[in-house]
């Protein structure tokens, strides 16, 4: 595999003469501007083409694997703990050592890649910022390679971004967070990237990208590679990561384990799978997180075709509900166990501006979440604005003796999670006013999306795709098993349509007439309208959404 190289062709050549841009076999069939360049350098396409080469037919095989498995699901089978990993589960084994600057991880704050909010939450006061290709970003060509460039210039600390409004120039703080990314899940591509004629995975894409060109970097200023792997639906997923991490590392001659992952356990099977995934990646795991959101998401999605999985309004799916309650403690108690963090999930709140009495009930339920999972056990905590930090860092302060709690295993607190608790359905209402918010939610979401952003304030929340996805799910969920809201009406595609009118009416009136006709509010609706009536649910809405970037 290639190395990093100072004898690639300059600039001005690679601009002049398109043979020598790329490798052969590698195509960018997207706009190359001069300053991508700077990114998508020969030796870094070349990096990227031979990882793809090695992985793509594993990556291809564990895909249709998830298809199989969801046919079986389908037919009326249920997950269970695997019986052919018993002596993993059993084993006394720990992963490896964790890295100085991850061990005290209390609060970690989330977002895009975009220049402005990389210097903030890095200057934001949290332990740790995740820098998110995935589902607080949406995938534009633009987006994806500028995000490359920021890391780039925030791990030599010479980023800076000017804003153009009020003239203030922002840049890194002496003391800035630890900094970990998260590429996007196996099961996308990055079709502005094709090898040998086929689009390329957008993980290995985002991965293999940030590692070639930051890596040696890292390194020499005391830090490593830190990454968070999303969407994992087995332990041999996992291992295809662990193989991507050791390829990668012999390739640029860097020492195996120099790459840490923290594995956000967002599906229902990774929750059977903790232990297994630990295993493949014990000598890169920093770790695993309750990533809550999607895991609601793909709970309803892998059981759709069972009536009796049909969910209750999504405001009243709280981590109190005996199934999330469930998932927390087995996470915990399995990353004690194994010397790893067990992290914690999102607060997505953000701070209300002039309306004083909803802004503190939403900070008196940050407040509440944060206590939970300190007490709980957990290790560290997820937050999506900088105004929460303090809130949360107070919370676990108040437990926390140490950077963690991580000495605290859960035997002796008679922690014994089954299957039957990882898959109790919560009881609850549908109303009226939740199906409106699922639709008007999905809407404006899918809209700011389209127009190149994956990270939304609605409501008082803030929104990316792992919620748009509950939205989805649920109402796909409600129509097709013909759920009843609490007044006694049946849900059917009739009535989604006529709320979704009704709801567009009323976006249009928020956003006003300018700003609704110069966006892609029609759009949006009509190819959400079709995501919820359809017969066959879509495993993923960016999957659909990609094709209209």
């Amino acid at each position: 595999m290639p190395q990093q190289s100072s004898h690639s062709p300059s600039l001005d050549q690679r601009l002049q003469s398109t043979d020598s841009v790329v490798p052969e076999g590698v195509s960018v069939p997207a706009g190359m501007r001069p300053e991508f360049l700077r990114v998508l350098s020969f030796e870094a396409l070349e990096f990227m083409a031979q990882l793809e080469r090695l992985f793509r037919d594993q990556r291809a095989r564990l895909l249709d694997r998830r298809q199989d498995v969801q046919l079986r699901l389908d037919a009326g089978q249920r997950p269970d703990f695997l019986t052919e990993t018993a002596e993993v589960r059993s084993g006394a084994w720990r992963i490896a050592q964790i890295p100085d600057d991850l061990q005290d991880r209390r609060v970690e704050i989330t977002g895009p890649v975009s220049r402005k909010m990389i210097i903030n939450a890095l200057n934001s006061g949290a332990q740790v910022f995740m820098a998110d290709f995935e589902d607080a970003s949406s995938p534009t060509w633009e987006n994806m390679i500028e995000g490359q460039i920021n890391l780039m210039d925030a791990t030599r600390r010479s980023i800076e971004f000017s804003d153009p409004k009020s003239g203030k120039l922002y840049g890194l703080n002496d003391d800035t967070a630890t900094l970990m990314v998260r590429p996007r899940g196996w099961h996308l591509e990055e079709k502005h990237v094709k090898v040998d004629g086929r689009p390329m995975s957008a993980s290995i894409f985002d991965f293999a990208l940030f590692f070639f060109h930051n890596a040696h970097e890292l390194l020499s200023r005391g830090t490593s590679p830190y990454f968070y792997l999303p969407k994992l639906e087995s332990h041999l997923e996992a291992r295809l990561w662990n193989d991507t991490f050791v390829a990668a590392q012999e390739a640029l001659q860097i020492p195996v384990g120099t790459i840490r992952a923290t594995v956000l356990i967002e599906t229902i099977l990774a929750a059977f799978e903790m232990d297994e995934i630990l295993f493949e990646l014990r000598d890169h795991s920093a770790g695993l997180n309750c990533g809550r959101w999607d895991y609601i998401f793909s709970f309803i999605k892998k059981f759709r075709a069972h009536r009796e999985f049909v969910m209750p309004d999504r405001a009243q799916v709280g981590m109190n509900r005996h199934f999330l309650h469930s998932y927390s403690q087995l996470l915990i108690q399995t990353c004690h166990r194994r010397g790893a963090h067990a992290m914690g999930g999102m607060a997505a709140q953000i701070p209300i501006k002039g309306d004083a009495q909803a802004n503190d009930a939403a900070f008196a339920k940050v407040r509440e979440d944060k206590r939970r999972e300190a007490l709980a056990g957990h290790d560290g905590t997820w937050v999506a604005h900088p105004g929460l930090i303090s809130t949360a860092r107070e919370e676990f302060d108040k437990v926390l003796t140490g950077p963690h709690q991580i000495d605290i295993e859960r035997e002796d607190r008679n922690v014994a999670i089954t299957a039957p608790d990882l898959l109790s359905v919560p009881l609850g209402s549908i109303s009226d006013a939740g199906l409106r918010q699922n639709i008007s939610v999905g809407v404006l979401y899918l809209e700011s999306w389209l127009r190149g952003n994956g990270c939304v304030p609605l409501f008082g929340l803030m929104e990316d795709a792992a919620t748009a996805e509950i939205s989805r799910t649920q109402l796909w969920q409600w129509v097709n098993h013909n759920a009843r809201l609490s007044d006694g009406r049946y849900i059917d595609a009739q009535l989604v349509r006529d709320y979704l009118r009704e709801e567009l009416a009323k976006i249009e009136t928020m956003v006003g007439g300018e700003r609704f006709k110069n966006g892609y509010f029609d759009r949006a609706a009509s190819l959400f309208e079709r995501l919820i009536t359809q017969e066959h649910l879509e495993d993923f809405l960016t999957l659909s959404a990609y094709t209209n970037l």
